[in-house]
């Protein structure tokens, strides 16, 4: 009886310290500005955040071409899940398959589903995005071998955040897709691509995928500015998010039943931005129709720079960043809740 008892509790040990040991090898991040860790400083845009302030809470106090005064939500992700505090650019030169082996970024600020999203600043479409995935998963087999490498793509996790450009930077300010969809049509063109791409991540071996939603696009301070209403959410926007955020829930179940074995989870950062900015107070901010950098109603990318006099000299007091992206500590609020409400699965 002695024997099965010492033999049952080496067995409890050992599926203990399995069970503990980290279950995600890598974090591997597709999208737009909200998780480009430095891609667009290596191609041709304007699109870029690689000057100060941005990046002066970040390690060093450097500008990295993330759009936050530090870290972003891929970073905090990274760190939650037992891997490293940040999740580097595929393109920078200053990391190399060693680095992208437990997290690596494809992103591209500007870019959406919608190519004509991507064409509107000239940056990295999302097809291309993965057109280097499969790029880095040679590099990966060369570097693991193919066992490892294989283990590595089937039990990463990969992130998805990407879909307010097609709507604020191309559906609302252009006129060609107006002409040819109505929002709704817009928002099932979107789906349909995210559907495909997901489809071909499958393909290529990923199993673990958070889709993300979007945020009250219309609570953002350039929307607030140029919102004839005064300095109110655009509540048109907002139900706009609303509304694609249900077709991407009711994607995530759908594929979940289509394909064997993805683990898809959507991870909807809506309700709690919407919250911090409806509460500030309750998660320490001080203001949220402004952002921190120049004079918070329109500016970011190279209109928010260094010399500007309006800017602020504790982003923490912030919800927003610049007039698009949150800052480091909003970041922060946001990551952690989807960590623990959505991605903890995986953990």
């Amino acid at each position: 009886m002695a024997h099965i008892w010492i033999n049952s509790c080496l067995f409890l040990i050992h599926f203990l310290i399995v069970q503990g040991s980290a279950k995600i090898p890598a974090i591997i991040v597709f999208g737009d500005s909200s998780v480009d860790s430095g891609n667009n400083n290596q191609i041709p845009t304007v699109a870029r955040s690689n000057f100060e302030p941005y990046g002066r809470d970040f390690s060093g106090g450097q500008p990295t071409g993330r759009f936050s005064n530090g870290r972003i939500p891929t970073d905090f992700i990274s760190e939650a899940i037992g891997l490293r505090s940040i999740v580097p650019a595929y393109l920078d030169p200053k990391y190399n398959i060693a680095d992208f082996a437990v997290g690596v970024c494809f992103a591209s600020a500007g870019t959406g589903y919608d190519n004509a999203t991507s064409d509107v600043l000239g940056v990295i479409p999302l097809w291309k995005e993965l057109e280097y995935y499969k790029d880095y998963q040679k590099k990966l087999n060369a570097y693991l071998g193919e066992q490892k490498a294989n283990y590595t793509i089937s039990e990463a996790l990969y992130v998805m955040s990407l879909g307010t450009n097609d709507f604020l930077e191309n559906y609302y300010a252009f006129s060609e897709r107006r002409s040819q969809y109505t929002v709704d049509q817009y928002e099932d063109f979107l789906v349909g691509i995210a559907k495909n791409f997901i489809t071909n991540l499958y393909r290529l071996g990923a199993r673990k995928i958070s889709l993300g939603g979007l945020p009250p696009m219309g609570c953002m301070p350039l929307e607030r500015t140029t919102n004839i209403n005064g300095d109110r959410c655009v509540q048109s926007y907002n139900i706009v998010a609303i509304s694609f955020n249900t077709k991407l829930k009711d994607l995530v179940t759908d594929l979940n039943k289509q394909l064997p074995r993805i683990q898809l989870v959507l991870s909807n950062p809506y309700y709690i931005v919407l919250n911090i900015i409806r509460r500030p107070s309750l998660y320490g901010f001080e203001v949220t129709s402004v952002a921190c950098c120049a004079t918070g109603m329109f500016e970011m990318g190279y209109a928010c720079d260094r010399y500007n006099p309006f800017t602020c000299r504790d982003a923490n007091k912030y919800v927003f960043w610049d007039s698009f992206h949150p800052t480091e500590k909003t970041n922060r609020i946001i990551s952690n809740h989807v960590v623990k409400k959505v991605l903890n699965k995986f953990m």
